[in-house]
Parts: structure tokens; sequence; C-alpha cells
């Protein structure tokens, strides 16, 4: 015999139908807000990881800020060390000139004239003094230029001064280069 089945069954596929709906909906709300949760949490984190990241970056740029800070400043002594030692090198490659320069100046001095002023710029030097005669400056002035550490001797002045006594003074102004190095004249071209 067959069964009847009078309960109201359609009325219980529907109830079951809707709380399988609500479970579906309420797990799918409860999986998305897990989801968001979870993106949130890794963007967070991201977040702190880049922050944590740039805070050690600008301490390491403020490192090498104070590093580039002291670079510049040993290499600004270290310039001027470098322009202190080149003036010493400087000076020691010419201090032997001025003994040379009183030196030539007084083998080359011939009798009769002699030297009232001297006034040195770098290598120029100009000479004011007094002679007997003409051909006493132009003796000068070729000894100057046979010798080893003074060249290019130029007269600029050449003027009659007062007599003394016997003699009439000529006053002349002269200027000579002083070689660094001593140089060494051809004798047979002059």
């Amino acid at each position: 015999m067959a069964t009847l089945n009078l309960l109201p069954w359609r009325e219980a596929a529907r109830e079951q139908s809707r709380k399988q709906f609500i479970m579906t909906a309420v797990s799918s709300v409860a999986f998305g807000v897990l989801g968001v949760f979870g993106w949130y949490s890794w963007i967070q984190s991201n977040i702190t990881y880049q922050e944590s990241r740039n805070t050690q970056l600008q301490q390491e740029i403020r490192q090498l800020d104070k590093s580039i800070a002291e670079i510049k400043k040993l290499e600004s002594t270290k310039k001027a060390l470098l322009d202190r030692i080149s003036i010493i090198d400087t000076l020691q490659s010419t201090r032997p000139g001025i003994v040379h320069l009183f030196d030539e100046m007084v083998k080359s001095l011939p009798q009769g004239l002699y030297i009232t002023n001297l006034e040195q710029k770098g290598t120029n030097i100009k000479l004011v003094g007094k002679s007997e005669s003409n051909a006493r400056v132009s003796s000068y002035m070729n000894r100057l230029d046979a010798s080893e550490w003074l060249s290019s001797s130029n007269l600029s002045t050449l003027k009659v001064d007062k007599q003394q006594g016997e003699i009439r003074l000529r006053q002349f102004e002269l200027n000579v280069t002083q070689l660094l190095k001593p140089e060494i004249h051809d004798q047979k071209g002059k």
C-alpha cells in the first residue's frame, strides 16, 4: 500500500531552501568580511614594512650626509695642505736664488759703478745706481747677460747726474731677469 504524506512538504522544502540560502549568504558575507580583513591586514603590514624601511633609509641617508660633509672637510684640508706643500716646494726651489742673485751682482759689478737701489718683483729685478761712465754701465750689462743666474738686462734710463769733484756721475736704471736655474751661455755667440 502506498502511503500518503499529508505533511506540508512544500513548506518544509521551502524552509530548508530558505535556511540553506541564509547559510550561504551568511557564509558568503563572513568570507567577504574575512577577505576584506585579510586584505586590509596585508595592506597595513606592507605600509608598516615600508615605513620601517623608509626610517632605516632616512637614518642611512643622514649617516651618508655626515660622511659626505666629513669627506668635503677632509678634501678642503687636503687642498689646503697641498697648497702649502706647493708653496713650500716653490720656496725651497727658489731659496738659493737670492744667494746666487747677490753673488752674481757682486761678481759682475765693475769698479766705478755703484748700486743705490734694488727692487725685485718675482723674477724681474730693477737696479738703480750711479756710474762714472757709460762704458761701465755697458760692461755691467754684458757681465749680467753672461751670468748663469741673470739674463735679459735692459737699460731703461741713463742720465747725467751731479758732479762730485772732478767726476761727473751718471744715474742709470736697469732691468734684469733672474733665472731660477742656471743657464750655460755659449761664449762663442757673444
